[in-house]
């Protein structure tokens, strides 16, 4: 058996463990590592285990994820969330379909001090969805946006994938981070679209509310100062290079406890509950980072990603044709297999094709990766935010949360071709960076 056929075998058992609800992390680690020991010995093979989780557990670039996790778990139990959704209501009252449009804006929001899709979905499914069934909202409106806005907190930086993604490539977090900032506004803004469209077309899917006084809407602006000081703090001190990433995914922890303190929302209860999650989310990421690096190590010494790359470079088609092949690709494994896990698997696969091999920017593939698998958390059968949905409210069936997803997964694929018709959309920003 050659190498290349061991590599084929290795990722079909792989696949084979995942369809049979093994957890990602335990079954790229097993398949790298029992495939490495065939490959090359068992004593390799176990070298490589204990460096890798070392490797993983002990380096500096991924003490951005936990730091960045604390921020937002101390965030949602200081009512950081709450507050959000009330300012972005107020001023949003008055339209048709205007409480779904403040979920999206909430969901961008509370993004922008979480990093995580599905912990933001759940954060706003808990605050919005028992509102809009208050107001008679359509179940599949209401859970398809909370599920489709979760996922900005994958584009809005801190995201925990860009700080994956530029580990894994070596390249800037700050300015990935940068990057994400203008394409998470659009897509914020498509999804609002999305949902005026609709409710013109069927307004029985969104009755209309009243609207609050105007000066009861600059009043609910109070509750966002402290999120939008934090965000400005803390990406605004990475793009000016006052701190790096890390430094600065300190300076936002820190911040969000004393913003806690200063609004008298801080408890040892409360930072046990935020420490405690943040040690769950994290030690899960890692692991996932971890089982990820293993089963790379086993790819690379089989030749695959190389062999593959060569392939796909050298087909007679324009070099825009094969990044869309890619993304229809990720569109479809996304289906299967969970977004982190999808990334750390292909990345090492598809960026040398695409920086190299085809000349185009990392940073902006960067966005574009994350873009793509941000449909993956929406999409059946395994979109982890629609899942996380329809958890918290056991009501709503988990088709109807698909159901309602669908306008917004066609956005973002018209905003994905708009983002490879204009890439200064995505490279101006980060171009603009110390």
């Amino acid at each position: 058996m050659t190498l290349v056929q061991l590599g084929a075998l290795g990722c079909i058992l792989m696949l084979l463990l995942l369809f049979g609800s093994m957890p990602v992390a335990f079954a790229m680690g097993l398949t790298g590592v029992c495939g490495f020991a065939v490959a090359v010995s068992g004593t390799a093979a176990m070298s490589v285990l204990t460096a890798d989780m070392f490797g993983t557990f002990s380096s500096y670039s991924l003490t951005v994820i936990p730091l960045f996790v604390f921020m937002g778990q101390v965030a949602f139990h200081a009512g950081i969330s709450g507050r959000l959704f009330a300012a972005a209501n107020s001023w949003l009252s008055g339209l048709r379909g205007g409480l779904a449009m403040a979920t999206v804006g909430a969901c961008a929001a509370f993004g922008a001090i979480c990093g995580s899709g599905p912990a933001t979905a759940a954060t706003m499914a808990a605050v919005a969805l028992p509102e809009m069934k208050k107001y008679k909202y359509d179940d599949a409106l209401s859970s398809g946006t909370v599920a489709a806005g979760g996922g900005l907190g994958m584009l809005i930086p801190p995201s925990v994938v860009f700080i994956v993604y530029g580990v894994l490539t070596e390249q800037s977090i700050g300015k990935l981070f940068m990057a994400g900032i203008i394409p998470g506004i659009l897509v914020a803004l498509v999804f609002c679209l999305v949902i005026a469209v609709q409710c013109y077309l069927k307004p029985e899917l969104a009755p209309k509310t009243v609207s609050v006084p105007l000066a009861d809407k600059f009043k609910a602006l109070l509750g966002v100062i402290e999120t939008v000081t934090l965000f400005l703090f803390v990406m605004g001190g990475i793009f000016a290079g006052w701190f790096t990433p890390t430094e600065g995914a300190a300076v936002g922890a820190a911040g969000s406890v004393v913003i806690a303190v200063c609004g008298g929302n801080c408890s040892w209860r409360m930072l046990y509950k935020a420490a405690r999650e943040t040690i769950r989310t994290s030690c899960m990421v890692l692991v996932i980072v971890a089982g990820a690096t293993m089963f790379g190590h086993f790819l690379a010494i089989t030749n695959i990603p190389t062999s593959f790359a060569t392939w796909l470079a050298g087909l007679p088609v324009a070099p825009w044709i094969v990044i869309v092949m890619i993304m229809l690709f990720y569109l479809l494994a996304g289906c299967f297999v969970d977004a982190l896990a999808l990334i750390l698997l292909t990345i090492p696969i598809f960026y040398p094709v695409v920086t190299e091999q085809l000349g185009y920017d990392p940073i902006w593939f960067g966005v574009i990766i994350v873009l793509v698998t941000q449909m993956g958390v929406i999409t059946p059968p395994v979109g982890v935010n629609a899942y996380v949905v329809s958890g918290i409210d056991r009501s709503i069936s988990l088709q109807t949360v698909f159901r309602g997803c669908i306008p917004f997964l066609l956005a973002l694929v018209g905003v994905s071709a708009l983002l490879m018709l204009f890439p200064e959309i995505v490279t101006w920003l980060p171009g603009m960076m110390k």
